[in-house]
């Protein structure tokens, strides 16, 4: 992407359904300097990269007759939620005006509370009937009736299209009944006035619960918000005084005390902790942080009180950037929505045609009277066909899982990413960073000759905190993890690719490999039988040596990551083949594979080769999952079907995938899988449920069980089944928000 585009959001108002989303799409194209236009229907967001300006590109939708504002700070999101409220509450008004006086003409029709007659009196009267219905109707679906006329000047057909020719049509017909009945023949002539308005009643009513029932499909976005601290203790002019989270400024100095929530971002500059990062990155188990760390706003303070400087605020901070993530992902679409968008596109189109067909056919071939029929049946033909339904099935259930997904740890950058999740084949893992935890560790303590295991790792730990090498400090956490002091050390002497020695608690003490053991002639005794077992597993040995006499050795590895072996059981469980991809030696990889249970390895490939592999398996015609951390990590990551970065490693490979673990739990490797299939299925449910209503109801309201039951589908009845249809795909997503998923996977 040019540097000097930009990728926005906006929140898009008056889409009412994915012919809307069409018009907008086609007049944001014909834009200069624009590219990656996606739309979400259901929550109605705009995601565009563009260089023009937010303003060009809101004169641009307004253009096609809707409404657009540019979605700045999560406090955007607040204040649209506020306004959904009152659109909400003003669409049941509207309903319950216009279906009121729909009422009051019902009683007055049925009861001949006002005869119709060819008398001036009962036309004059009427004719106002019929003129305050159409002030009501203006009221009830003005933002139908002028939505409509802007898409007439583009040649366009939307839903407000079959509305507002259906009620339009009721009201023109029923007062030309009313004024000029002798061109009506006497059979036909039926007054629809209340059934425009119950029409525009079941609509706007319909319209409200839809927007009810999506508005929480966007809980996961709100809980994401309400995370965020209201105030901040900060140190201005050596006080502390609470401040308004707005009020924060970068570089202000803030307190936090044990149990409190850390209000924003920033590095620590006196005092320790742990900290509770489990609503960022899913990690259940309290982070070790200390002066130079890094505190995520929104995070709990367990333990220490301490002083941290602000590096990050708003929508630059490691929350806001995740909202911005979650929000750009939910306005994609996967290649199954984009199928249903084309569907829905030429379907108000088709579904005019048909009406007409429809009126044309009851005209030659239906019974008397045939002007009653044909308004009848192709109006039910207008008002029972739901594009609605066809055009929310798939986004409203990609905002849930997409949320649902955020929740956990897991970011998903598109929706196609959430689909080809459910379709993965294999999924191939980095072995450093990834499967272990890139850090050497203390594995074992094998002792000998008496001594003990807290002798030993004290001893060693005194004379590594004088090393500089890089297994020493793996040496030395062990020991403080004991919470075992650090001894002073006299003679401390490094022998170069040997080890090295030093007088502890006047003891004379000496740490190193193999080689150096046995040029000092020393008796391993039964030690000596142990060491090719753990050899195979690929650890590193560190003998240690007290006074002359073997005390025992230590195992050193980069530790596997604790979860890592029951995630890929459970991957396997599910059908996929599992594989590791490392520049490794082979035997470093296949005892590390054997420890998490794989059985593929692919080991000594250069950085620049793992895409190679990748696409390798991509021609034997799998689907396949890369998972890593590292820089060359990326190519890999690119290449694959779906990347996974864990959100621990570097900037460059987050960069470069389509999912990310904000924490370094594989768990959510499986978590996704499993919220990948249920979305999948949720949407391919909502699909199938939307276009068999079609299928089925379309005909019906076309008359063809007339011939058999000699009923016709009211006009009413056909609105209050399309206003339906859409609230029914809504709640079967919302199901996807109380469904359980596992936290390990």
């Amino acid at each position: 992407m040019p540097a000097d585009y930009q990728t926005r959001l906006f929140q898009l108002s008056g889409l009412r359904c994915a012919s809307c989303v069409q018009m907008i799409t086609n007049r944001l194209r014909q834009l200069p300097r624009t590219q990656e236009i996606s739309i979400n229907f259901a929550n109605q967001h705009l995601s565009i990269s563009s260089a023009l300006s937010s303003e060009e590109i809101i004169q641009a939708v307004q253009s096609v007759g809707y409404q657009a504002a540019l979605i700045r700070e999560e406090g955007d999101l607040e204040k649209m939620a506020k306004q959904e409220r009152r659109d909400f509450f003003e669409l049941l008004l509207k309903s319950v005006i216009a279906a009121c006086l729909g009422a009051v003409l019902m009683v007055i029709e049925w009861f001949h509370f006002l005869p119709l007659s060819t008398h001036w009196a009962s036309q004059m009267s009427w004719m106002g009937i019929g003129f305050l219905t159409l002030i009501i109707m203006f009221y009830a679906g003005g933002h139908i009736y002028q939505a409509f006329l802007k898409q007439l000047r583009y040649f366009k057909t939307t839903m407000d299209s079959l509305i507002a020719i259906g009620t339009l049509t009721a009201w023109f017909y029923s007062m030309v009944v009313i004024a000029i009945p002798m061109m009506i023949p006497t059979l036909a002539r039926h007054m629809y006035l209340e059934t425009a308005l119950f029409i525009l009643a079941f609509i706007n009513f319909g319209a409200a619960l839809e927007m009810r029932a999506k508005g929480k499909s966007n809980e996961s976005i709100r809980r994401l918000i309400g995370l965020q601290s209201k105030t901040a203790r900060v140190i201005r002019d050596q006080q502390e005084q609470f401040i308004a989270i707005e009020s924060v400024v970068l570089g202000d100095v803030v307190r936090v005390k044990p149990g409190e929530k850390i209000p924003v971002d920033g590095m620590m500059i006196e005092g320790h902790s742990t900290v509770d990062e489990s609503m960022i990155s899913g990690e259940s188990m309290p982070v070790k942080k200390q002066v130079g760390d890094a505190v995520i706003g929104t995070t709990i303070n367990k333990t220490g009180s301490f002083l941290y400087r602000v590096t990050k605020i708003g929508k630059d901070s490691v929350l806001g950037q995740i909202i911005a993530y979650v929000e750009r992902a939910q306005a994609t679409k996967p290649a199954i929505g984009r199928l249903a968008d084309r569907i829905a596109a030429i379907f108000v189109p088709v579904i005019i045609l048909l009406a007409i067909t429809t009126a044309f056919i009851w005209y030659f071939v239906g019974p008397e009277p045939k002007v009653a029929y044909m308004l009848v049946t192709s109006l039910s033909i207008l008002l029972i066909a739901c594009p609605c339904a066809v055009g929310l099935a798939t986004p409203i259930s990609l905002i849930i899982g997409i949320g649902k997904a955020a929740e956990r740890g897991i970011l998903i950058r598109h929706g196609e990413a959430l689909q080809q999740s459910a379709k993965l084949t294999i999924l191939v893992f980095d072995k450093t960073g990834t499967l272990t935890k890139g850090q050497p560790e203390v594995q074992t303590v094998l002792t000998a000759n008496h001594f003990s295991v807290q002798q030993i790792l004290q001893y060693a730990a005194s004379i590594e905190t004088l090393s500089e090498h890089p297994l020493a400090l793996a040496v030395v956490q062990s020991a403080r993890d004991r919470k075992l002091s650090i001894l002073p050390v006299d003679q401390f002497d490094a022998l170069p690719g040997l080890g090295v020695e030093g007088i502890v608690d006047n003891h004379s003490v000496k740490i190193g490999n193999l080689k150096w053991m046995q040029s000092l002639q020393l008796d391993l005794g039964e030690l000596s039988h142990r060491i090719d077992t753990y050899t195979k597993l690929a650890h590193t040995l560190i003998f240690v040596v007290i006074d002359q006499v073997v005390a025992g050795f230590m195992t050193i590895a980069d530790a596997v990551q604790e979860e890592a072996l029951l995630t890929i059981q459970k991957l396997r469980a599910n059908g996929l083949r599992v594989l590791m991809l490392t520049g490794d030696q082979e035997a470093t990889a296949k005892a590390i594979a054997f420890q998490v249970g794989i059985d593929e390895v692919m080991a000594n490939v250069l950085p620049q080769h793992k895409a190679d592999r990748i696409k390798q398996l991509q021609q034997q015609g799998e689907v396949v999952g890369m998972v890593g951390d590292g820089i060359n990590d990326a190519p890999a990551l690119t290449q694959a079907d779906i990347g996974f970065a864990i959100g621990a490693g570097t900037d460059i490979a987050i960069e470069s995938a389509d999912v990310t673990l904000l924490g370094r739990s594989l768990y959510g490797i499986t978590q996704l899988m499993t919220i990948s299939k249920a979305t999948m299925k949720n949407i391919k449910q909502n699909l199938w449920g939307a276009f068999v209503y079609n299928i089925i109801c379309i005909p019906i309201a076309a008359g063809i069980l007339f011939p058999w039951l000699g009923v016709l589908l009211n006009p009413i009845m056909a609105s209050a089944a399309m206003a339906l249809s859409s609230i029914t795909v809504v709640v079967n997503a919302s199901r996807l928000l109380t469904s359980r998923i596992e936290m390990k996977g």
